[in-house]
């Protein structure tokens, strides 16, 4: 498999439209939960691009599940040289009252799962000199937020992670971009119990999203803030406002309020 990317959270959204984007340079391995998505997407993108396309069922919020797609890819000598960490998993609601089950859920996907890959393969890459690594981040990992508060915690891990690995990795041949993007057109809203939240009204398709991720990683980019609003408000006037303030208004954004 030439130049292959293995893409998590893959059957839909962002994931979905990456794996679109990379059909035409190189092999993937899909990896998500839905096996009817999976096949489904891999009869597209083997029809439209002759590409080869492996899938793999997996529940990535189960631990153990990163080091068994790694474990399988290694038995067929398949090398992945582009890495997209997509998967990702929110929640709304008070911290106190949302199951802790729920909770450490998200913890497992959006954090531990992204690392045990990352350390996985990241190898791999080095001792060939060459590979790239997409994680997808969020604004949200620039500030703190209440009613979001272990969401908004795990994304400013995946920024954080993200840039200091890839200063660790300058001059190695191996990138890593963080994807930041604001609400996203996706069905993350009605799994975060957010559906009519004013904050997905003027949501970007996740096929803009996925383009710029993509070209950012391309690029060897550091990250991409793919919401020029958001990105002002982050680092022109959060900066200089108190955090109790930026609490508040986050807040009321959260509850439509």
């Amino acid at each position: 498999m030439k130049n292959c990317a293995l893409i998590t959270g893959a059957s839909s959204g962002i994931g979905l439209e990456l794996a679109r984007i990379h059909a035409s340079k190189g092999s993937l391995v899909l990896v998500a939960r839905s096996e009817n998505d999976l096949i489904q997407l891999k009869t597209e993108l083997e029809a439209k691009h002759s590409c080869e396309v492996k899938i793999i069922c997996k529940d990535l919020t189960l631990p153990g599940a990163p080091k068994e797609i790694y474990d399988e890819l290694a038995s067929e000598g398949v090398q992945i040289s582009v890495l997209m960490n997509n998967a990702g998993l929110g929640g709304y609601g008070y911290f106190h009252e949302r199951a802790l089950k729920d909770e450490q859920f998200m913890i497992q996907l959006n954090i531990q799962a992204l690392v045990e890959l990352t350390h996985l393969f990241l190898p791999g890459m080095l001792e060939r000199k060459s590979g790239k690594i997409l994680t997808t981040a969020s604004t949200a990992g620039f500030m703190p937020g209440p009613l979001q508060t272990v969401y908004f915690a795990t994304k400013a891990f995946v920024v954080s992670f993200s840039q200091a690995l890839a200063f660790e990795l300058k001059n190695s041949g191996v990138t890593v971009t963080a994807l930041c993007p604001g609400p996203v057109k996706t069905g993350f809203a009605k799994a975060a119990n957010m559906d009519g939240n004013p904050l997905f009204k003027n949501a970007i398709s996740p096929e803009v999203t996925a383009r710029k991720g993509y070209t950012a990683m391309e690029k060897g980019k550091l990250k991409t803030i793919t919401d020029w609003k958001l990105r002002l408000a982050i680092f022109g006037f959060m900066p200089f406002l108190p955090i109790r303030w930026v609490m508040k208004v986050i807040f009321s954004m959260q509850k439509g309020s």
